[in-house]
């Protein structure tokens, strides 16, 4: 399960606030209190099940201080989402433009005509300036609950902002947060959420490892499940040991052990 590492700093005159759903109160629990991830087993102390998707499941204690288990919470979130998007991105991007292998999709041969000529470095470093802009803002939110619920820019523009990671507000169109079904809607969110971000390295791990979509991966291990499975690709890694992109060379890594 992917998370970060904890970003906590010190604070002084105030404490970090955060609601009984990202800072657990420390009780022992067993399988006969709530479903576990295994039959039999007793969860953590400090693993209550009062977090969404919360199944006992820490084996190397990572989540034992209250500080870093918010955080990592919050991580969590974060990635899960991204992995979502990620995932549907690709698998989108298979279905209706098969002929454009996923993992090359961003070099400058393969994008629209409409923006084939712009400057992609300048383009990634607007990109870093915004995403370091509103993890900054994140982090802010975590060290300070609820201190930067309102717009910096249009004032008087709000969140609610009730739990920290479901800011509510603009960021949920269709009220979801509103129903009595919020709790049951955390955990398929949070379930999705694991599903995608093992999925989302799985499909990183094929196209290395076979220059093949999610899909044409697929395809193959129906046609021939003997051959076309796991095994047969240790060793292999057909990505380039890097790549041109406007001029500028990037050296490329293979996650998976290549030759």
């Amino acid at each position: 399960m992917a998370t970060a590492a904890p970003f906590v700093g010190t604070q002084k005159n105030s404490t970090l606030r955060t609601s009984s759903t990202t800072r657990p109160r420390p009780v022992n629990c067993s399988a006969a209190d709530r479903k576990l991830w295994a039959p039999g087993v007793e969860a953590p102390s400090y693993l209550d099940g009062s977090l969404a998707g919360d199944y006992g499941w820490d084996p190397m204690g990572l989540s034992s201080d209250p500080k870093a288990f918010a955080w990592f919470r919050q991580a969590e979130l974060v990635h899960s989402r991204w992995a979502m998007m990620g995932v549907v991105g690709i698998l989108g991007q298979e279905i209706l433009n098969p002929d454009v292998f996923w993992y090359e999709a961003g070099l400058p041969k393969n994008l629209p005509e409409q923006v084939s000529g712009l400057n992609l470095g300048g383009i990634l470093a607007f990109e870093f300036c915004m995403m370091h802009y509103v993890e900054v803002r994140r982090w802010q939110d975590f060290k300070n609950f609820g201190s930067v619920n309102e717009d910096p820019v249009f004032k008087g523009n709000s969140v609610p902002n009730e739990v920290m990671g479901y800011p509510g507000g603009i960021f949920d169109p269709f009220g979801f947060s509103k129903g009595k079904d919020l709790e049951d809607l955390k955990t398929k969110e949070i379930k999705n959420g694991r599903l995608a971000m093992v999925a989302w390295t799985g499909f990183a791990l094929q196209a290395q490892a076979t220059g093949k979509g999610p899909i044409a991966c697929w395809k193959d291990h129906l046609a021939d499940p003997f051959v076309s499975n796991i095994t047969a690709n240790i060793g292999t890694c057909v990505i380039p040991d890097s790549v041109d992109v406007g001029g500028v060379n990037i050296p490329l890594y293979c996650l998976w052990p290549g030759q």
